[in-house]
């Protein structure tokens, strides 16, 4: 009786203060881990791709892409030291690294999803500009002002989310129930001002772009129509409006796989309780979240013909040719 206790506790032998885990069976413990470890792998690779190839490739040196760039690195970070920290703690139950470490992770993670989130809306102004005044857009949307947002875009994550996780930094152990468990609470008004800045407002900003930019395709497709039955000669400007139009499209999918991933997460916040990492759901509800860094990458990456290209000539190993960098990708 006292064997089975024994491996039922983090820390055996703390016996009075360690935390109990629930023990899972081999083939339990092994799926779950080959799924997660998929999911980590996936994400790091899709996001590598995209930071190689815009990186390296000087046709991909554009203001657009620098916000692309921006996203792929804080989702591939995500992959890389989030969602394998995340995995062993969901599968063993036990936190292993200290109490300044948990926060250091959480702190870590925050940071990353806010700046994500933050990266998303930078690219949905600039697909604004684009679309709706592409007159403007070069004028307008210059790569030293797009240097300045993402960097803004990082500072003001790092500084927010130290903010947020104020007491926690101070006092580690605060909510610390037993040893092994890693545990931390945001208050309810703390959880309350990163409902508004980090989900309310990018969530309303988008899906406000978002309807602008569908009413204007709408539009411009039906000019499109109404030019091609009267004149010929159309097909540079039919190109244009439908590269536009899927635009269109690329937002409001990622509208929809934003809302699915971040508001399970948000919940607490909306009905006015605390957000604790130690709630029954919180496992599936940090995955959630951490997936949509893996979706990032498809959503606007393989939505470009750029990308495809770009990826095949890094996967055949094209890109340690001389001059590879000025390959043809658009």
């Amino acid at each position: 009786m006292e064997t089975s206790e024994a491996t039922e506790l983090c820390f055996p032998q703390l016996f009075n203060t360690s935390c109990r885990r629930a023990l899972r069976s081999p083939a339990e413990a092994m799926l779950l881990c080959t799924v997660l470890l998929l999911v980590a792998l996936l994400t790091v690779a899709l996001n590598m791709l995209v930071i190689i190839s815009i990186t390296h490739f000087r046709q991909l040196y554009t203001p657009t892409n620098l916000v692309l760039l921006s996203l792929a690195c804080s989702d591939f970070f995500i992959g890389l030291l989030i969602m394998p920290i995340e995995g062993l703690h969901s599968i063993r139950a036990c936190w292993f690294f200290g109490y300044h470490a948990c926060t250091l992770y959480y702190s870590v993670s925050f940071i990353l999803t806010s700046a994500s989130v933050g990266n998303m809306l930078l690219i949905s102004v600039d697909r604004y500009v684009a679309i709706c005044n592409p007159m403007r857009y070069p004028a307008t949307v210059t790569l030293g002002r797009v240097k300045i947002s993402v960097c803004l875009c990082w500072v003001c994550s790092i500084l927010f989310n130290c903010l947020v996780l104020k007491e926690n930094l101070i006092a580690p152990w605060k909510n610390s129930l037993c040893q092994g468990d890693c545990i931390i609470v945001i208050g309810y008004i703390s959880g309350a001002v990163d409902l508004t800045i980090t989900f309310l407002i990018p969530v309303t900003v988008v899906v406000v772009l978002y309807t602008r930019v569908f009413v204007v395709a709408i539009s411009q497709a039906r000019h499109i129509l109404s030019q091609t039955v009267s004149t010929q000669g159309t097909g540079g400007t039919v190109v244009a409006r439908k590269s536009e139009r899927k635009a269109a499209r690329t937002l409001g999918v990622v509208v929809v796989v934003f809302l699915i991933c971040f508001c399970p997460y948000y919940y607490p916040a909306f009905s006015g309780q605390n957000t604790s990492s130690n709630s029954s759901a919180s496992a599936f509800v940090a995955w959630l979240l951490y997936i949509n860094s893996c979706l990032n990458p498809l959503i606007y990456a393989f939505f470009y013909p750029w990308f495809r290209k770009a990826m095949k000539l890094i996967v055949t190993l094209q890109i340690l040719k001389p001059d590879s960098c000025e390959a043809k990708v658009l």
